[in-house]
């Protein structure tokens, strides 16, 4: 197919479709973050399910969305997004009406298999139909405008879940996908690599699919059972190898989901390297920020939503400008301050203790929230631009896929490693406090007993109704003592980030010399 210009009607049904879509998958990752609490007061979820509901819908994208990038290579770009529009609509609906956490789980796995199809689809609708000398350009307004939304999320979830309406945060994606789906049958062309071979590589799907799930499994498991129990160390072991079987599978597969040659490309793998500790950094730094707020510091979900207005506010100002810049001047800065900058704004919010609520704000949150927001605005367009212009047109969709599930994976094990990790930090402090408070045996049990709720903690009803109130105040400091550490990991995984960048990322970001 012929491409079109940026600006032409055709060029802008293109990007009004793939900019919609991706909003729906993305927004839901970070409106679910701040209306956690209120999901699980309304479900009676336990921290696991809650990190099980979100890596449900995690592990489906991860696993499939290599498929579903390849996939629309060789079927067709617009077939395969209509279709993940389709499935996730349906996903999305369901999830509003799931009434149990065992429903939403599998509800958020049929989200997750819609998103594997549309997501990459997104992105090489883009590079297929748009004119080369505007790409930069079209990457960069994609980029900057979805993350604009995804980061607008928790401002919409924090208004939902305080009005008790947690449940719109699924629902909103009904009219967005359906507007999105006309627009494609009606107003785009299709597009595919006419030269490739439409065989799917199944295995690697399975073996990945099973290898994150049973690493999410064994981590998840660890807080409650211990890292000697097989219910632990044998999912970890066997997830470890599925991986490690999953790579054989696309070295040795004549069509891979995953081409390995494209890592040839230094910059390609840079790139990817980059995202997967940058996302990891990020993923796990909002989340445990957004039940800080809510369940420690005292925040509305609302308000908790609010506090990201300068990290959105900063990605309208800045994202495009660093995309442009970094198509003239080449990416290699821009990926290396960035993420460096992003993990100085996660060092200044992990040294925040205890405050007085939204009252404390400006002083405490507010600074550390716009480093953060600064440096990856600096990041995000000229990531996106880097890994698709580091391939050639015909590996859109692959190239698109394998970083989206870069980002997924790297979501899912810090989701579940974290997770545990927190429990386990929260548990470890929290006894040591309980040790100053005259318990009985049962007594104690019952209070350690809530560390899996993290800052959801309640104390029990038969404490002491002159010790509750220290043991209140025992479960605030245990939760900031884990988040505190949480918050150090994840600022070390942006500076990892910008590490790769400086040894790998090249200011051409496509050199013949090793080009797949």
């Amino acid at each position: 197919m012929a491409t079109v210009k940026l600006n032409s009607t055709k060029g802008i049904w293109v990007m009004s479709a793939a900019i919609m879509a991706s909003s729906m998958a993305f927004i839901d990752g970070t409106a679910l973050n701040v209306v956690l609490p209120a999901l699980q007061a309304g479900l009676h979820a336990t921290s696991a399910e809650l990190f099980w509901i979100l890596n449900a819908y995690l592990l489906m994208l991860a696993s499939l969305i290599l498929i579903g990038g390849s996939l629309s290579d060789k079927l067709g770009r617009k077939k395969i997004f209509m279709v993940g529009i389709f499935i996730f609509v349906v996903g999305s609906a369901l999830c509003g009406t799931a009434s149990t956490v065992f429903l939403l789980i599998a509800y958020r796995v049929i989200q997750g298999i819609g998103g594997a199809f549309m997501i990459p689809g997104s992105l090489a609708l883009i590079s297929s139909s748009i004119d080369e000398t505007e790409r930069g350009k079209a990457i960069g307004t994609w980029s900057s405008v979805t993350t604009v939304v995804t980061v607008g999320g928790p401002i919409l979830g924090g208004a939902l879940a305080d009005a008790g309406l947690w449940r719109y945060i699924f629902f909103i994606n009904i009219p967005i996908g359906i507007a999105a789906f006309l627009i494609l049958w009606a107003k785009v062309d299709e597009t595919k690599d006419e030269n490739s071979n439409p065989t799917i590589d199944i295995a690697g799907a399975i073996v990945i699919a099973l290898g994150l799930a049973a690493l999410t499994f064994g981590c998840l498991s660890l807080p409650e059972k211990g890292m000697h129990h097989w219910h632990v160390y044998l999912p970890l072991i066997t997830g470890t190898l599925l991986l490690i079987a999953f790579l054989v599978i696309e070295k040795t597969s004549q069509y891979p989901m995953m081409p390995l040659n494209l890592f040839r490309n230094s910059t390609f793998s840079g790139a990817n390297l980059l995202t997967f500790f940058l996302y990891a950094g990020l993923g796990a730094g909002m989340l445990f920020l957004s039940l800080n707020l809510v369940q420690v510091q005292g925040y509305t979900q609302l308000q908790s939503g609010f506090t990201f207005l300068p990290f959105t506010l900063l990605m309208i100002a800045l994202a495009k400008i660093s995309g442009k810049l970094a198509d003239r001047y080449g990416p290699r800065l821009f990926l290396i301050i960035g993420p460096a900058t992003a993990g100085l704004g996660l060092l200044w919010l992990a040294f925040i203790g205890q405050t007085r609520g939204i009252n404390d704000y400006w002083g405490t949150y507010f600074p550390g929230i716009l480093v953060f927001g600064l440096g990856m605005s600096i990041t995000v367009a000229p990531l996106t631009s880097t890994v698709m212009g580091s391939v050639g047109q015909q590996y859109s969709g692959t190239a698109s896929g394998i970083n989206n599930a870069l980002t997924r994976i790297s979501n899912v094990l810090a989701n579940a490693i974290f997770g545990a990790l927190a429990v386990l930090l929260f548990s470890t402090a929290l006894q040591t406090r309980v040790e100053n408070v005259d318990l009985s045996n049962a007594g104690r049990h019952a209070v350690m007993s809530e560390a899996v709720n993290l800052g959801n903690a309640t104390v029990p009803n038969d404490v002491n109704p002159a010790d509750k109130e220290k043991i209140n105040k025992y479960y605030h400091e245990s939760f900031i003592d884990a988040y505190k550490k949480i918050m150090l990991l994840s600022s070390a995984l942006c500076f990892t980030g910008a590490f790769m960048s400086f040894l790998f990322v090249k200011n051409k970001a496509v050199n013949p010399a090793d080009s797949p």
